[in-house]
């Protein structure tokens, strides 16, 4: 049997999240956009949301930004509800970057980021340092109609780092950029995490994500289907483990004799590895065996569900 936790116990949890969503809903008549939604969000967090086209992931984030109004329910930022007279001030400290960019093609870089700037109320000495930290110091005089689209995608991150922002919301944020830009990226999020910024992020590049949020949810039809780490939600879906194990041909036969009593699911010889796959709780026992071949075996590698299956396996 369990217990309701009290009011007061739930109000502490929200406070203590730096975004904290209950019942979340918006409708636009039969279409359930977002159903239901209870989500929070840790202060200092990188939190990961993914799902398909149409999830609901969008409009999550403009319901968080207070730029959608909800249907029903409740969404607090850093304590302060989205629907409140009190948010402005809040809105004053989130960063937002949004899936399509656009920019005023005759502006300059930096003449963009100095209109961004009065839009927030920054001072206007923050705007070189912030296209210095997004690679674009040498771009800062040239017109943005002249900018690649991955140039145009880190003025748009740039414009969200303005004022220094506690939380951030980037949808879909790597869109355009080449893969050096996406390592520079990260690197700047990393950073920015160690200043204890909260941060949430879409992507559909989920290889890209995988080992870099601290949790993530996965949204379908407008629900969360599953919150958690990578690692917890590959725990949960219980998806097979395969080893890989590199040893001399002649030898391949020997796999599967040691394997012979275990419950593995598949072995496969391929051509200059066995590959074995086994249900998670079996994983040492395989291990085990398979360190008994000693120096037959060349190489092993163990490969975890990706983020990909994982996002199949719940979305589905």
């Amino acid at each position: 049997m369990t217990s309701t936790p009290p009011p007061h116990a739930e109000r502490a949890a929200d406070l203590a999240a730096m975004v904290a969503v209950r019942g979340a809903t918006r409708h636009y008549g039969a279409i359930h956009a977002v159903d239901g939604v209870d989500l929070d969000v840790g202060r200092g967090e990188l939190f990961g949301l993914i799902g398909h086209n149409g999830a609901g992931k969008s409009t999550l984030f403009k319901m968080m930004l207070g730029l959608v109004p909800m249907t029903s329910g409740d969404i607090r930022i850093d304590g302060a509800p989205v629907s409140g007279g009190g948010f402005r001030a809040v809105r004053r400290r989130i960063g937002y970057l949004p899936e399509n960019v656009v920019l005023y093609d005759n502006l300059t870089g930096i003449e963009t980021l100095r209109f961004f700037a009065r839009l927030k109320r920054v001072p206007a000495n923050e705007c070189a340092p912030v296209l210095e930290r997004v690679g674009l110091t040498h771009a800062a005089g040239r017109r943005v109609r002249e900018y690649s689209k991955g140039m145009r995608q880190r003025l748009g991150f740039a414009q969200a780092l303005l004022g220094r922002p506690q939380l951030l919301f980037l949808d879909e944020p790597t869109n355009g950029l080449d893969p050096e830009a996406i390592r520079e990226f990260y690197l700047i999020l990393r950073g920015l995490k160690a200043d204890g910024v909260t941060m949430i992020l879409t992507s559909h590049i989920l290889a890209e994500i995988q080992e870099r949020v601290d949790r993530l949810a996965i949204m379908a039809a407008g629900k969360v289907q599953a919150i958690g780490t990578v690692q917890t939600l590959r725990e949960k879906m219980d998806l097979p483990l395969w080893f890989q194990v590199r040893l001399p041909r002649a030898d391949f036969e020997c796999v599967r004799t040691v394997l012979g009593h275990l419950p593995v699911t598949a072995v496969e010889a391929r051509d200059d590895h066995v590959a074995v796959q086994c249900r998670r709780d079996a994983k040492m026992l395989v291990l085990q065996a398979l360190a008994s071949l000693g120096d037959k075996v060349l190489d092993l590698h163990v490969h975890e569900p990706s983020l990909e299956d994982v996002f199949f396996g719940f979305s589905d």
